[in-house]
Parts: structure tokens; sequence; C-alpha cells
């Protein structure tokens, strides 16, 4: 699976984005979704990740409330739409795809990994 991730930018606190995965090469559908996210100088961490059916959500709590994960299967498309951004929300943010079961909350379970997006909340 190839993944791009796409629309992160600068925006100022209180704000919103949205981001999106696009996924081309294999069974988009076959999927479990999740997007991490690694500030500078900290580990990628977990933000949130979206069953290959929709039917399934989790998000890190430090985000719960304020981003909310979709996907549509028909586009091969994920997204996270960010709202309420916060000065530390500030990082760059991956999408990635996991296949197999679990908690799909560390990096370690994801297979394929798109090449980040920046985003950049202003206090």
């Amino acid at each position: 699976v190839q993944l791009q991730a796409s629309g992160g930018g600068l925006v100022e606190a209180g704000g919103s984005l949205r981001l999106s995965c696009a996924a081309s090469g294999r069974t988009f559908s076959n999927y479990n979704m999740g997007w991490f996210r690694q500030a500078p100088g900290k580990e990628r961490e977990f933000v949130a990740v979206i069953a290959w059916s929709g039917g399934g959500t989790h998000y890190a709590d430090s985000v719960k409330g304020r981003f909310t994960i979709s996907r549509d299967n028909a586009k091969n498309t994920a997204y996270l739409q960010m709202n309420s951004l916060k000065p530390e929300d500030t990082a760059v943010y991956y999408c990635a795809t996991v296949l197999s079961a679990g908690a799909w909350t560390s990096i370690y379970e994801y297979d394929y990994w798109g090449q980040g997006t920046q985003v950049t909340v202003s206090s």
C-alpha cells in the first residue's frame, strides 16, 4: 500500500485543519487506518485509528473530543478532522495501515506508512 498524506499547514490556536491520506496499490478497504504524530525531539505517538469498515474508532486522550477520524473506502482515503487546535498539536502527522488484530496504538503494529504532513499551530 502506498500512502500519501496531505492537508497540513500553519493555523492559529483554536483553528481547524483536515488531513487526508490517499491510498493506492492494494485493497484499501481491507486495512485499518491510523494517524500518528511526531513532534521535534519526541517519539512518534498514536493519535487515532479507524477500523477497515469505519465502524470502530479509537483516540488518544490528548485529542479526544477535538479530532475525528473517518474514511471513505470508495475514494481510498482516510481523514483526520482536527478542531480546537492547540500549540501542543504541532507535529508531523503520519498515516499508516494495519492489517492484523491488536490494540493499534503502537507504531510496531503498522505495516505501511505515508510520508507525513507538517501541522503547525501558533499561539
